[in-house]
Formats: C-alpha cells, sequence, structure tokens
C-alpha cells in the first residue's frame, strides 16, 4: 500500500500555471516561457472569442498527467474596474459596462455592418446646429 502511493505521488509533477509571452499568433499561437512552445490551443470564456497578440502576456495552464499539455487561458488585468463592472477590449475598440447602468462603446460602431451615422440623422437643435 505505500508502495502504490509512493508511485502515484512521484509521478505526478506539480502542474502550476506559468505565464508567458506570446511569440507567435494567430491559429498557431506561440508562446515563450523556459523556452518557445507552439500550436496552443487558446481557451476564452463561452460565448466569448479571443486571440492574444503578439508582445502580450499571458497565462498558461498546464494540463495532462504530468503537465504536458498546456492551454493559453488569459491576460493578466489591464485597466481598472469596480467590482461588477465589465470592459471588452481590443488595440482600438472597447466595450464597458458601469455598475450605474452605463454602456460605454468606443471605436466605430456599426449595427448589422452599417456605421450608425448612416442608420440615425442627427438631431438638430432649435438654432439649426446640430448635437
Amino acid at each position: 500500500m505505500w508502495l502504490s502511493r509512493q508511485s502515484r505521488e512521484v509521478s505526478r509533477s506539480r502542474q502550476e500555471p506559468e505565464t508567458g509571452v506570446v511569440t507567435l499568433e494567430g491559429e498557431e499561437t506561440a508562446v515563450y516561457l523556459a523556452g518557445e512552445r507552439r500550436d496552443l490551443p487558446v481557451l476564452s470564456p463561452g460565448g466569448y472569442c479571443w486571440r492574444p497578440a503578439e508582445g502580450e502576456t499571458v497565462l498558461v495552464l498546464k494540463s495532462g498527467a504530468d503537465g504536458e499539455e498546456l492551454w493559453v487561458a488569459g491576460v493578466p488585468g489591464a485597466g481598472e474596474l469596480a467590482p461588477g463592472e465589465v470592459r471588452i477590449f481590443s488595440r482600438t475598440a472597447e466595450v464597458f459596462l458601469g455598475n450605474d447602468g452605463t454602456v460605454d462603446l468606443r471605436g466605430t460602431v456599426k449595427l448589422n455592418g452599417v456605421p450608425i451615422e448612416e442608420l440615425f440623422e442627427p438631431k438638430v437643435q432649435e438654432e439649426g446646429g446640430l448635437v
């Protein structure tokens, strides 16, 4: 019994997550840890798709009996948020959901592929200027 427990403990290495830097972005994501690891799958929350950019620091999780399977899981938090707030961003666009009910969109806003300016006429003030 003692012998079987010992063999189980020895065969399982610690599978602690690590952070690394993305060296290749896209379908074949690569991350530099102690060396470069290529073709790593990327995990995203349900209903959300994400691809890390080259040079970005990412969290890498290990799975499998000996931690041989690596998964890119996320990036360190960026920007300040209050508990309960949400910020979804890319290099040039952002959606912010505030606790006060604010929905703030940054970047070019489109509805069904059409720029929002083309869908709605600007309001005209009484003096003839635009709002």
